[in-house]
């Protein structure tokens, strides 16, 4: 359980990416927009960062997750999660949506090393 909680991490993280290019990609449409209308505030600038940090954090969500599926302890899980809850804070609605999915998979990477200590114990019993 603990590599299909990597494998869901790995997957939200090329989806975060995607939608943090996407995310890039509209805040330059809104900067083409507001160069053509005399706008005295900029929202492009926020729009960029939002797509700056989507990055950042899906690229991080990507490392963890890979680190995840062989961890022996339950500490890239809990960073898989930070991970996952500040991307979906910092990286806007797109990258939101697809940390959600990070945050699934941190949550069964951890419930996964768990169950590989108590399938181990049992297994060294019989």
């Amino acid at each position: 359980m603990q590599k299909a909680g990597g494998i869901i991490a790995l997957i939200a993280g090329i989806f975060g990416f995607i939608a943090a290019i996407i995310t890039l990609l509209a805040g330059g449409l809104v900067a083409g927009i507001e160069s053509i209308s005399d706008s005295s505030n900029s929202a492009s600038t926020e729009i960029g960062t939002f797509g700056m940090l989507g990055i950042v954090f899906s690229f991080l969500t990507i490392v963890f997750g890979a680190i995840a599926m062989g961890a022996k302890s339950k500490i890239s899980g809990y960073v898989l999660i930070v991970c996952s809850v500040v991307g979906a804070i910092a990286g806007g609605t797109l990258v939101a949506i697809c940390m959600a999915l990070a945050l699934a998979g941190g949550i069964v990477a951890i419930i996964g090393i768990d169950g590989d200590k108590k399938g181990s114990d049992e297994s060294s019993e019989t």
